[in-house]
C-alpha cells in the first residue's frame, strides 16, 4: 500500500544530515553520493541540485559538526572560564560526532559558521590583553588541546581499558625493579577517568596561558578581563 504521507522536500540540510548519520554508523569510507541517495530514498542525480559533488558534501558535513559547538558566552565571566567553555564545547562535539571529526580536520570550513570558534578564541585572547601574534598562538593551543585530549582519550581506552578488569594481575609479568612506579601506581592507572584527566590538563593549560607576559596597556586590559570568576 502506497503511503499518502508526502515525502519531505529534498534540501541540502537533509542531504548533509543523512551523510553525517551514514558516516557515524559506518565510517567515512562508506560515504558516497549513491549511498546518501539510498539513505534518503531518492535518485542520486537529485542530490546534485543541492550539493555539486562529494567534496562539497564533505565540507557540508564538517560545517554541520562545527555548527554544533555551543558558543554562547556570558560577558560577565573571565576569559579563563570562556576559554574553558570553548574547549569543553569542542570536546562535546567530538564525543557526539567521533567519526565525523576526521572530516572536520581534513576539509576546509571557511564559512561564517565554521569560523565562529576561531573568532571566539581570538576574542577571548584579545580580551585577556594579549597581542595579535600571541592571541593566534593561544587559539591554536586551545584547539590543539581539544583535539589532542580527544585522541588521547580514545588511545588510552584502547591501551589501558583492560586494566579495569585485570587490575593488579596486569603487572604480574613485569620486573618489579625496572617497573616499580608502574606497579606502585597500578591502581591509579586502572582508575583512568577521562573527564578528570581532561579537566586537569585544561587547568594546566589555562594557568600556563595566564602566566604569559603582558605589558603596558595589555596588562591593564588583562586585569579587567580577569576580574570575573577565574
Amino acid at each position: 500500500m502506497v503511503s499518502d504521507t508526502p515525502r519531505p522536500a529534498l534540501t541540502r540540510d537533509r542531504i548533509v544530515q543523512a551523510a553525517v548519520a551514514l558516516i557515524e554508523r559506518e565510517g567515512a569510507d562508506a560515504l558516497s553520493m549513491r549511498r546518501v541517495a539510498a539513505e534518503l530514498d531518492v535518485a542520486v542525480m537529485s542530490l546534485y541540485n543541492h550539493v555539486p559533488n562529494k567534496t562539497a558534501l564533505l565540507e557540508g558535513v564538517a560545517e554541520h559538526v562545527v555548527a554544533g559547538l555551543e558558543l554562547e558566552r556570558d560577558p560577565a565571566v573571565s576569559w579563563q572560564e570562556g576559554a574553558r567553555a570553548l574547549v569543553r564545547a569542542f570536546r562535546k562535539v567530538a564525543h557526539d560526532y567521533p567519526r565525523c571529526m576526521t572530516i572536520v580536520f581534513t576539509h576546509k570550513v571557511d564559512t561564517a559558521v565554521g569560523l565562529r570558534p576561531m573568532e571566539r578564541a581570538l576574542a577571548l585572547a584579545d580580551a585577556a590583553g594579549f597581542d595579535g601574534g600571541t592571541a593566534v598562538r593561544i587559539m591554536r593551543a586551545l584547539l590543539a588541546y581539544a583535539i589532542g585530549a580527544q585522541m588521547r582519550e580514545v588511545g588510552m581506552e584502547k591501551m589501558l581499558g583492560h586494566l579495569a578488569e585485570t587490575g593488579a594481575k596486569s603487572w604480574n609479568h613485569l620486573d618489579p625493579e625496572e617497573f616499580r612506579h608502574v606497579i606502585a601506581y597500578g591502581p591509579e592507572l586502572a582508575a583512568h577517568v577521562p573527564e578528570t584527566d581532561f579537566e586537569f590538563g585544561l587547568d594546566l593549560l589555562i594557568a600556563a596561558l595566564e602566566a604569559l607576559a603582558r605589558t603596558g596597556a595589555e596588562r591593564t586590559r588583562a586585569a579587567g578581563a580577569g576580574s570575573g570568576t577565574g
